[in-house]
């Protein structure tokens, strides 16, 4: 299974009420953008390193389970939080949209630009 996006992710500190143990690459938090109150999971796999702790930015491929609900809403450079439970544990924007199926479309039918 292929990324559906490429991401850049802000872990919070232990302090801002992130995580207090590392995320190893592969993990899967929730996934919550601001225009919808839809969360899904969203396997992080990390770019170039297997552990990011609080505080760190790492780029990751990031695979989510309902990208049929998302078909058409997604935007680079739109950016969303992550949580477990109802704790937000960081914040990611996305750099790339890999799968297609995720793009937004304006009213041209066409897919908002890069």
């Amino acid at each position: 299974m292929k990324a559906d996006f490429i991401a850049t992710l802000i872990y919070r500190t232990t302090e801002q009420g992130g995580r207090k143990t590392p995320a190893k690459s592969g993990y899967r938090p929730q996934v919550k953008f601001d225009f919808d109150e839809m969360q899904t999971s969203g396997q992080q796999i990390f770019i170039g390193r297997e552990l990011v702790f609080p505080s760190e930015t790492v780029d990751a491929e990031i695979r989510i389970i309902a990208v049929d609900y998302f078909a058409s809403k997604l935007t680079e450079g739109m950016e969303f939080e992550f949580r477990e439970g109802a704790t937000v544990i960081g914040t990611g924007k996305i750099k790339f949209i890999i799968n297609d199926k995720l793009k937004k479309i304006d009213a041209s039918g066409d897919a908002f630009p890069s």
